[in-house]
This record gives structure tokens, C-alpha cells and sequence, in this order.
């Protein structure tokens, strides 16, 4: 059958007036006499929809009674542009079918928990917000891919399936291979090392899996990592190339989902930090700067916090005052309905910030502390990253790390024998690590050692000690946490928003 409709997202290519027909489903209805406005979507947008009694007659309009939420449509009628409609756009409808009537629709315009909508997942991926996301996950998708393939990477494909760890063992998902075992890929890069050798430059882009029971909100135990590797690229063309992706990324998204962006009321300057040098910090310098030792700009951590102690206090006396004006005249019958709905809802919306508020000054102090006592040697927590790059104000790398703290593969540095050239990214805004990478080491003697000393079985990394024997090059490579990614570009307060389907290790469904 041949496709005769249009996308909600191509109308802009159709003529004022011109003859339209969508198919979609109902987000959203209000009625006035003899009119229906339906809010439509058809996954790629939003419009308004004007059904007329004057327009379709009466016994056809009554038919529109029947459009609960979630009804399916065909809708045929006339265009036009109004940038004060949904999407800028609205359709006065001539003709439509019913495809479908939506049983009474679980989620409602009351506010729902966290819990429900999660339950909920495959009717929750309808709302607008959760659209929002999907559409720039895949624009970043696509970004990412194009960065690539415009600098003559190779796209490959590492096996989920692996008997052997990358990094931690105890974090891997065992499954029965017929009379063996075998493991869920936690990173595709050792085999990612391999394809470089053959390639040259080749990432490899593919779910990845933690047995992790961490109950955070950076945490899941599926999730997709984009990875590239590199052969003779060394730890500065390593970071030159993570600072040009995620600028490259970043700037391409922004460009591609401008209504997505503002259905998420997503600041877009707070992400123009990305267009800022990235600071390379060592991780010595780090810890000195978390410790107040160093200075950035003039200003230490210790100084900052206390500085922005005071102005989260004073901003709350200045938000819970607003409040109480706010619901005061909310409540005040004298007042017209339009202006008492504005200000319920503005102290509603005065509410939320309150609460980041009070967050805030239960947070800072502990952040505070934590940076003051930061002992040299541990990892970064994540109030660590949120305090460097506040301090900052952009992405930040940090660099040369405690090869104790690093994997067994990481090259150590020959200028600084107790450092390993490894690499990670920090987001600004609290979003902390989104990359992580390094330098490779090339030393097959050395690699027996790290083998022996994490206590892993020599046999199983054979494989990956031949690329030590067979034409050996320095080569670099680093990992990309989507849905890292994901948060900082969409300013999500939990990563389960930013897959289809979440899953952590209280959830398995749906």
C-alpha cells in the first residue's frame, strides 16, 4: 500500500492551507461548544487538531466524543501555521476514522510516582517528556555515528557474550553456555584493541552489562557504551579526540531537537560550556583543588561551597516568601479563576525549587567535608566530580591516575612509574563521569604481572597478549556512557529516564 500521509514533523514542507492527512493518536482533548481540540501526535511531533460541528455536521461530530487519551486516528483537513498552537501548527479537520478507542488510560494527568510510571514503562514512553528524550537519544545516536564515520572510523561489533572479564570480575552477569560459562560483555574494548589492529580506527557501539546493585541514580545494569579504539594514537590524541566528539556531538544535538528541547525546558547555554578548552587536570592537581590547597580562578572548593551556602539560604527565605504570596492570592475568591490557576501553579512549580533547594544545603556541607578530607590514591566520588566541575563551569578532564586505581590494561607512565596514562571525562552540573579511557599498555611482560595480580585466569587473555606479539603499536581508546551522555544533554535527574527500558537491579520489567 502506498503512503499517503505526512508527518506531523514534515508539515513545514506543505503550503498554508494545503490538504493534510495524519495519523497518530490523541495526547490531549478540551472541548467548547460545537468544538474539540485535540492535542495529536504521531511520534515524530505535535499539532492541534479542530474538530467543528459547523465543519463535519452533527451526527459525525459526535463521534468526537468518543476520543478518549490514547485513541488512535486518521485525521484529513486543511493546514495552517499559529505559532501560539501546539507545534506551530493546526489542522482543521474535513474527514477522520477512528483506528482505534483507548480503554480508560492508566496514566492520568495527576501526578504519578516514580514507581507506577516504571511499571508503566511501555505506556510512559508516550508522555511528552519521555518523547523528548527518546528523540535526542536518538539524535545523539546519530551524531555519534556521523562523527565518526566522517573521520574514517570503522564501525564494528564486539560479542555480548565473552569468557573472560575487562575490568572487574565481580561485576559480571554469569550465564550457562552449554557445558562452560560464560559472561555479559561489561566493555567491548580488549576486543575493540584487536579490530583497531586490523582497522586502524575503528568503535564499537552496543549494550553493555554491571552486575552492580548500586542504587544511585547514575546506575544501571544495562546500559550502551560507544567505544572507540585507535591504533599509534597516544593519551593527548586520545583527549583531543574525546574533546572534539563531545563538542561535535553535543553542538549537532542541539541544532537537530529544538522542540524536544524545549518540551524538557532545557536550558541550551548551560550547554554551550562544551564550546570551552576542556581544562586538563593531572589527578594530583585534582585532589589538591578538592582539598582547597589550589585555588581555580581564585577560588578554592572550601570558599565556593561556603560561598554558595550562603546564597541557596538566602534564596530560600526569598522563594518560601513568593510561596506564601503566591498561594495567598491563589485562594483569594476576589481574584479571577485565570489569575488564581496561575499563581496555584506557580507556587506549585516555586515548590520544586524549594525542594533542590533544601537538597542543595543538606548536600553542600557533606560535599564540603568530603573534598576537605579527600585522600590521595582513593577514586573520585560523585560529589567530587560535582565539586570540581563546579568550579569550572564545563567538561573537565582529569588525567594521569594512580595505576592502583586503574585497569590491569592501562599503560603506565614511563615519567611517572606509580600513574597510569588513563583518562575521564567529567560533565559540568553535577553529571560527573561520561567518559572514561586511556592510553593502552603495550609491555606484554608488564600485562603478565597486572593478569597475575588481579587474579585472573592467563589462559582466558591469551587471545588478547598475541596483539602484544604480533606487530605491536602504542595504540589509545576510551568509553562513552550513553545515557550518562544523556542526563547532562537533557538535565535529567535519573538515568532510568534515559533508555527505553531501564534496567537496575530492582527492576526487571517491563
Amino acid at each position: 500500500m502506498k503512503n499517503t500521509f505526512q508527518t506531523i514533523h514534515s508539515l513545514h514542507q506543505s503550503a498554508e492551507g494545503s490538504l493534510v492527512e495524519l495519523r497518530g493518536w490523541v495526547a490531549g482533548r478540551r472541548d467548547s461548544k460545537g468544538l474539540c481540540f485535540v492535542v495529536f501526535r504521531d511520534g515524530s511531533g505535535y499539532c492541534q487538531c479542530v474538530f467543528s460541528q459547523e465543519d463535519l455536521g452533527e451526527d459525525i461530530f459526535e463521534q468526537t466524543k468518543s476520543f478518549s487519551l490514547e485513541s488512535s486516528l486518521i485525521v484529513r483537513g486543511s493546514l495552517h501555521f499559529d505559532e501560539r498552537q501546539e507545534g506551530g501548527k493546526e489542522i482543521q479537520v474535513q474527514s477522520f476514522e477512528i483506528v482505534g478507542v483507548s480503554e480508560e488510560y492508566p496514566i492520568s494527568k495527576k501526578a504519578h510516582g516514580a514507581d507506577f510510571l516504571l511499571s508503566q514503562r511501555h505506556l510512559w514512553l508516550r508522555s511528552k517528556r519521555q518523547w523528548a528524550i527518546m528523540q535526542i537519544r536518538n539524535a545523539t545516536i546519530f551524531a555519534i555515528h556521523k562523527f565518526f564515520q566522517e573521520r574514517e572510523f570503522v564501525q564494528m561489533d564486539a560479542p555480548i557474550l565473552s569468557s573472560n572479564a575487562a575490568e572487574n570480575s565481580t561485576e559480571l552477569f554469569a550465564t550457562e553456555y552449554f557445558d562452560r560459562s560464560a559472561f555479559l560483555s561489561q566493555s567491548g574494548q580488549l576486543y575493540g584493541e584487536a579490530m583497531a589492529m586490523a582497522q586502524g580506527k575503528i568503535y564499537t557501539f552496543g549494550p553493555t552489562f554491571r552486575a552492580e546493585k548500586s542504587k544511585t541514580r547514575r546506575h544501571l545494569t544495562e546500559f550502551w557504551m560507544m567505544e572507540p579504539e585507535m591504533a599509534f594514537y597516544d593519551l593527548d590524541m586520545n583527549m583531543d579526540l574525546v574533546e572534539e566528539m563531545l563538542r561535535y556531538v553535543v553542538n549537532d544535538v542541539m541544532d537537530r531537537c529544538p522542540e524536544a528541547f524545549q518540551v524538557l525546558g532545557r536550558n541550551l547555554d548551560a550547554l554551550q560550556s562544551v564550546n570551552q578548552i576542556f581544562p586538563r587536570i593531572p589527578y594530583d592537581l585534582a585532589v589538591q583543588i578538592l582539598r582547597s590547597e589550589v585555588d581555580v580562578n581564585g577560588m578554592t572548593a572550601k570558599a565556593y561551597l561556603e560561598g554558595e551556602i550562603e546564597k541557596e539560604v538566602a534564596r530560600q527565605k526569598e522563594v518560601m516568601l513568593e510561596i506564601e504570596e503566591r498561594e495567598t492570592t491563589a485562594n483569594d475568591m476576589n481574584s479571577k479563576k485565570g489569575v488564581r490557576n496561575f499563581n496555584r501553579n506557580k507556587a506549585d512549580s516555586l515548590k520544586n525549587d524549594l525542594k533542590q533547594i533544601e537538597e542543595n544545603l543538606r548536600n553542600y556541607p557533606k560535599w564540603l567535608e568530603s573534598a576537605s578530607t579527600f585522600s590521595h590514591g582513593e577514586d573520585f566520588g560523585g560529589s567530587d566530580e560535582t565539586v570540581l566541575t563546579m568550579l569550572y563551569g564545563c567538561p573537565i578532564m582529569v588525567y594521569r591516575w594512580p595505576k592502583a586505581i586503574k585497569a590491569f590494561y592501562m599503560k603506565v607512565d614511563p615519567d611517572y612509574p606509580d600513574y597510569a596514562k588513563g583518562v575521564d571525562v567529567l560533565a559540568p552540573e553535577g553529571y560527573g563521569e561520561i567518559v572514561g579511557g586511556g592510553e593502552r599498555e603495550t609491555d606484554i611482560d608488564y600485562l603478565l604481572e597486572q593478569i597475575k595480580r588481579h587474579d585472573l585466569p592467563q589462559n582466558a587473555y591469551e587471545w588478547y597478549l598475541d596483539l602484544r606479539r604480533y606487530g605491536n603499536v602504542p595504540h589509545s581508546g576510551f568509553g562513552l556512557g550513553l545515557e550518562r551522555l544523556l542526563c547532562w544533554i537533557c538535565k535529567l535527574d535519573h538515568i532510568r529516564e534515559a533508555i527505553p527500558f531501564p534496567r537496575t537491579s530492582q527492576r526487571l520489567e517491563p
